[in-house]
């Protein structure tokens, strides 16, 4: 029988080697961010609180205080006002995008007075626990079509909002929860959907120069995909070798011939080839359904025509969608063009800034890169280029081997949630800080294009720390209330 989050004692540990760990973290950012924005014709002290280091001790200071406060509130109250605190962030979200000042092409930030707030970062946990709250429903089920809807809506609402405010990256961040759903029971194909529509996408747009008949060489590698999937998902799904090596056989086969053939110069279009091949591999998905009479070849058929749909749509979303600076960051992340005056400025200093480093970097405040400003936003969103820069690569594998402790530990603690509740949102938690970790990171030595997201604990800015110790506090506060097996 369900029991309510009170019935059984609390455990009644705070888990202290994260709250180490988070204390080293943003004592580590503070140091770094008075190195990033350290000026050497106007030098401050690290405590000035003109200067950014002195403005972060005190979003620092505010932050233990919120730390303290939540570890402090009833672990009851996180679940009993989770829809609540929904709808006060997306009202929160919709005055934003309607008086917020455009701030660096952002219609993100509530000015008040000297504060500036940036709601969407403060959704985050939000989402978290009100996707935990709904799942600690006796007997939820996730697939349920009723159950699969409100959750979408809950996902999706938010994440409209802060794409109006052109927030792309924080966006992301939400989507990024879709690893909880996959926790709580949704089908792994989605996710394989997914990552498959981000690799036609990424072949699209990188190969669109050559054409291969009338193909292009993206469309192209994309069909061979399709058809490696398709196999794969036979395979895997209906049980069927022969099958799957039948559409291997005609398919992809047929796909090399023809670039054998066009590399030989013969008359031979190997993009007509291609959706030939294509056609094959639907004909036969076709004749196995009849054949078997078996709905997962449906869902195959179907996944090919979609898959067929997406690549055909990419170079128009890229081409008519997106806006001209964000195309010019996909292309710069792709190698397909350099752009070191524009928006390849960034990555390009920031490796410049990193490579320098070397192998035990330049020292406290003796990095070149970033006390001559060469890097833009280097202490907020590409504050990790000031750490390659002056801790080198040594000190780079320091800080990403503490992350990995950090989030191997959350894993940790939502596995040992004795609750659906608890489970749920530590793992939004991870997902959350692993999405973050990642894509800064990523996007800082070249390998993910530009987003602006912040490093956890370590860029500069309030709403950013408050947001992340909410949102580790309140898991803790949550673990340490968790009840007894």
């Amino acid at each position: 029988m369900y029991k309510g989050i009170n019935d059984i004692e609390e455990n009644g540990r705070v888990d202290w080697f994260m709250v180490i760990i988070y204390l080293i973290c943003i004592v580590l950012g503070w140091l770094n961010i008075y190195a990033a924005s350290f000026d050497l014709e106007n030098a401050v002290g690290l405590f000035d609180l003109s200067g950014r280091a002195g403005m972060q001790l005190v979003w620092m200071g505010t932050s233990l205080l919120l730390a303290f406060a939540l570890l402090k509130i009833d672990t009851s109250f996180y679940e009993t006002y989770a829809f609540v605190a929904y709808i006060a962030g997306i009202a929160l979200l919709v005055i934003t995008f309607a008086v917020a000042p455009e701030i660096k092409g952002s219609r993100s930030w509530l000015v008040i007075g000297p504060v500036r707030l940036q709601p969407a970062e403060f959704m985050k946990f939000i989402l978290a626990l009100t996707l935990a709250k709904i799942f600690n429903v006796y007997n939820f089920q996730l697939m349920e079509r009723k159950n699969l809807l409100v959750v979408s809506a809950i996902l999706l609402l938010p994440l409209i909002l802060v794409i109006l405010q052109s927030e792309t990256g924080t966006a992301l961040v939400y989507l990024s929860l879709i690893f909880v759903l996959y926790r709580e029971g949704l089908p792994g194909g989605i996710l394989f959907m997914g990552v498959a529509a981000i690799l036609y996408f990424v072949l699209t747009i990188r190969f669109s120069e050559s054409q291969l008949g009338m193909l292009s060489v993206g469309e192209f590698s994309s069909l061979v995909l399709i058809i490696l999937f398709t196999a794969g998902l036979v395979w895997s799904y209906a049980k069927k070798m022969g099958a799957a090596f039948m559409i291997i056989g005609f398919g992809l086969l047929a796909l090399i011939a023809g670039w054998v053939l066009h590399l030989l110069h013969l008359p031979v279009d190997p993009g007509l080839l291609a959706l030939i091949a294509s056609g094959l591999v639907l004909l036969y998905l076709i004749f196995l359904s009849l054949r078997f009479w078996k709905r997962v070849y449906l869902y195959i058929f179907l996944f090919v025509i979609g898959s067929f749909a997406f690549v055909e749509s990419s170079e128009y979303v890229f081409s008519d969608v997106l806006q001209p600076h964000q195309q010019m960051r996909i292309k710069v992340t792709l190698g397909i063009e350099q752009d070191l005056r524009g928006s390849g400025y960034h990555v390009g200093q920031s490796k410049i800034a990193i490579g320098s480093g070397g192998l035990s970097g330049k020292g406290f405040l003796n990095g070149t890169q970033t006390k001559l400003k060469y890097v833009p936003e280097q202490d907020t969103d590409f504050i990790f280029c000031t750490i390659g820069e002056e801790w080198g690569f040594i000190g780079s594998t320091v800080i990403l081997m503490l992350f990995g402790l950090f989030i191997l530990r959350l894993i940790y603690l939502a596995e040992r949630q004795t609750t659906t509740f608890g489970r749920v949102y530590g793992y939004g938690v991870v997902s959350i800080f692993l999405f973050h970790l990642l894509v800064n990171i990523g996007m800082v030595i070249g390998i993910m294009p530009v987003i602006g997201i912040p490093l956890p604990f370590f860029s500069y800015g309030g709403s950013s720390l408050w947001g992340f110790t909410i949102l580790l506090f309140i898991f803790l506060r949550i673990d340490k209330g968790r009840k007894k097996a």
